[in-house]
């Protein structure tokens, strides 16, 4: 029998893998809507962590078939008094899941394959700019049925207004902090057919620093009204998370995520200087894995560190994802082969 600790593992994995996919359409698509002249040194790039969708598709087949290991509320899911009945209908979550996410791979590659073309004719750029507008619309709507599903409804009794946007702006977040690593690395070993401008991580920097403070002001927001209601049912969980045994991780997710990206981005010469971006970068990395392992394996407060099934896990995953993307790259003469 795994433990819920170490299949929490996978699951936190399952969404870095998932909000890797998404980010690179989902920025593509704003970069667009906004005008912004450098998405077109960077869309083709970002895109191709598309190739990572059939990776996440696994992983969410995994884990709805663990059943009870991934959703702890299930053995308690048919019995009267129920806090979420509907909602918590198994056959209802595995249908809305693989469905969702197989739409969203749909929607995703109709934009890649317009994007493509989209400098072709007038009709062609009009096509795309249609499918870009719904992007922002799909990654939200998604983002919190996944924040919904693999988060915030593992304490059935446990809601929050706001929890939807907190869970996809972090994400997104680390989307962007592994994006401008992933960029560098390109850059300075010489891979990539076409360089990227040094300009770059100066614009993903302020994006991550923007981004940081809406994740502040969504984690605070909520942290406030918990703390300041007291209500047994709400406040509980989020003490037991900062109290109990996945307090070091708590806090070092605060420190991660918050003190570090602020006080570093706010001053300018710290968002020219790669080193101390690529820097930042891995902080917020670090820290939304903390932050998503912690919603996930400390529902009650209770729980071991999981360096076995990290050790075992990570490495896995890290050198499937890296194969996809790499193909989907090649294919698309980003990269010297």
């Amino acid at each position: 029998m795994i433990s819920y600790s170490n299949w929490s593992v996978l699951t936190a994995s399952f969404l870095v893998v998932l909000y890797l996919a998404l980010g690179g359409v989902t920025l593509s698509a704003v970069l667009h809507l906004v005008g912004a002249q450098w998405r077109y040194e960077v869309r083709r790039l970002a895109i191709c962590l598309y190739a990572l969708f059939p990776l996440a598709f696994v992983l969410l087949v995994i884990l709805l078939v663990g059943g009870e290991n991934t959703f702890p509320w299930l053995s308690t899911a048919t019995e009267p008094g129920h806090h979420l009945p509907a909602w918590h209908n198994y056959t209802f979550l595995v249908a809305r899941q693989v469905i969702g996410l197989l739409l969203v791979m749909a929607i995703f590659w109709v934009f890649i394959k317009r994007q493509a073309v989209s400098d072709r004719s007038n009709e062609d750029q009009e096509s795309f700019h249609t499918i870009a507008c719904w992007i922002p619309y799909v990654f939200v709507l998604y983002g919190t049925m996944i924040a919904w599903d693999f988060e915030m409804t593992m304490v059935p009794s446990w809601h929050s207004a706001i929890y939807g946007m907190q869970h996809f702006i972090s994400n997104f977040n680390m989307f962007m902090a592994f994006l401008v690593t992933w960029i560098y690395i390109l850059n300075t070993r010489g891979k990539l057919v076409r360089p990227i401008g040094d300009h770059l991580y100066n614009y993903l920097a302020q994006m991550m620093f923007a981004f940081t403070l809406l994740w502040v002001y969504t984690f605070f927001a909520q942290y406030l009204v918990t703390w300041y209601a007291n209500l047994p049912g709400e406040v509980d969980r989020v003490m037991a998370m900062q109290n109990g045994d996945y307090t070091v991780l708590w806090w070092s997710m605060i420190v991660l995520k918050l003190f570090i990206p602020f006080c570093v981005l706010a001053m300018r010469a710290s968002r020219h200087s790669p080193p101390i971006i690529l820097t930042v970068a891995a902080s917020i990395i670090v820290g939304t894995l903390f932050e998503r392992y912690i919603w996930i394996s400390g529902v009650n407060g209770t729980g071991t560190v999981p360096v076995l099934a990290v050790l075992v896990i990570t490495p896995v995953l890290a050198v499937t994802g890296f194969l996809l993307v790499r193909r989907m790259m090649a294919s698309n003469h980003l990269i010297k082969v």
